[in-house]
């Protein structure tokens, strides 16, 4: 396709009143059809045809999770660049535009309440298990000086949970996404990014074995309490290597290894802990330099209790050419 059929192929895409309004929506939030449907009152068969044409076009990423296919507006690229400047030149006051996003907010508040319910369904036992180890704010204050002020240009979160990590880091990068294989959880991140205004930060359903982003995409990728339920956590740190520029920094977070059995048939452990020796096998074999762990005992009245560990890898930086 030449130049000038792209942008005509754009300008037809985003030069039809639905389709405008969607790009103007997806621009501010990652929404599913359900909530497109919701938001503009039309059938999900039309809507569903308006986002093929605009991902077709380059202006919208098709992102599907489960039963769930959601969208976002280009955030790169020639798509991107398109957008800038045509809403640049849009005037979102407009009545159409205020109408769509008041009631975009009340489908936010309902994504709020879904994640809340949730999570009261879990707290007990998310409860229980933090009591096991040390303090969070603790740990939080020594990931962020492991990773340095940045500013990062992108940050990624494998196994993003609640977002915890996209809302730690994200005064700190331009960009923080974060991936999940939990469609749940992916409600709750969704829900508490909104909350907290973090609208550098996303999320999207994602394998953290085949994560779904191009190499050297990223300075600095997170691995937060992942590995100890994964089959082959080394296709993880495999994976997260190949996201990593050089010179980029991965920090793993993790317990030490430990009996608590009842972890593996409560909470779905995969592995008790995750030993040195293994980690640094990994990260040996993806190319990375790992550090010796930073470790945080757990609480004198926590029995049993478990140690965390922080690691820091290190890609390499490109070798400079010497000079002739």
């Amino acid at each position: 396709m030449t130049p000038f059929d792209d942008l005509l192929d754009k300008l037809k895409a985003a030069g039809e009143p639905t389709r405008l309004r969607l790009l103007a929506l997806l621009r501010r939030h990652d929404l599913s059809v359900g909530e497109l449907v919701q938001v503009l009152g039309q059938s999900q068969p039309r809507l569903s045809h308006h986002l093929k044409t605009l991902a077709e076009s380059g202006l919208a990423e098709r992102l599907p999770e489960g039963a769930f296919v959601f969208y976002r507006a280009a955030r790169a690229g020639a798509g991107r660049a398109f957008l800038d400047r045509l809403f640049e030149q849009t005037r979102e006051e407009a009545p159409e535009f205020q109408t769509d996003r008041d009631k975009l907010h009340e489908v936010m508040q309902a994504r709020a309440a879904e994640a809340e319910a949730y999570f009261s369904s879990i707290a007990e036992n998310w409860d229980s298990l933090r009591a096991l180890h040390f303090p969070n704010e603790a740990i939080e204050d020594t990931l962020l000086d492991l990773a340095g002020p940045g500013p990062y240009r992108r940050v990624v979160d494998f196994g993003t949970g609640t977002g915890r990590m996209l809302l730690l880091f994200s005064p700190r990068a331009a960009e923080a996404e974060g991936i999940d294989f939990s469609h749940r959880m992916l409600t709750v991140a969704r829900a508490n990014l909104e909350r907290a205004g973090a609208s550098n930060s996303r999320v999207r359903f994602g394998d953290v074995t085949a994560a779904p982003f191009e190499d050297a995409s990223a300075d600095l990728v997170i691995v937060h309490q992942v590995l100890h339920y994964l089959d082959a956590p080394g296709e993880a740190i495999a994976e997260a290597a190949r996201l990593l520029v050089p010179g980029g920094k991965l920090l793993v977070i993790d317990f030490a290894p430990h009996d608590l059995e009842f972890l593996r048939a409560e909470h779905g452990h995969r592995r008790l802990g995750v030993r040195h020796d293994a980690l640094a096998d990994w990260a040996r074999q993806a190319g990375l330099a790992l550090e010796a762990p930073r470790s945080f005992d757990p609480p004198e009245m926590a029995e049993p209790g478990l140690t965390v560990n922080i690691w820091r890898a290190t890609k390499p930086a490109l070798k400079k050419a010497k000079a002739a």
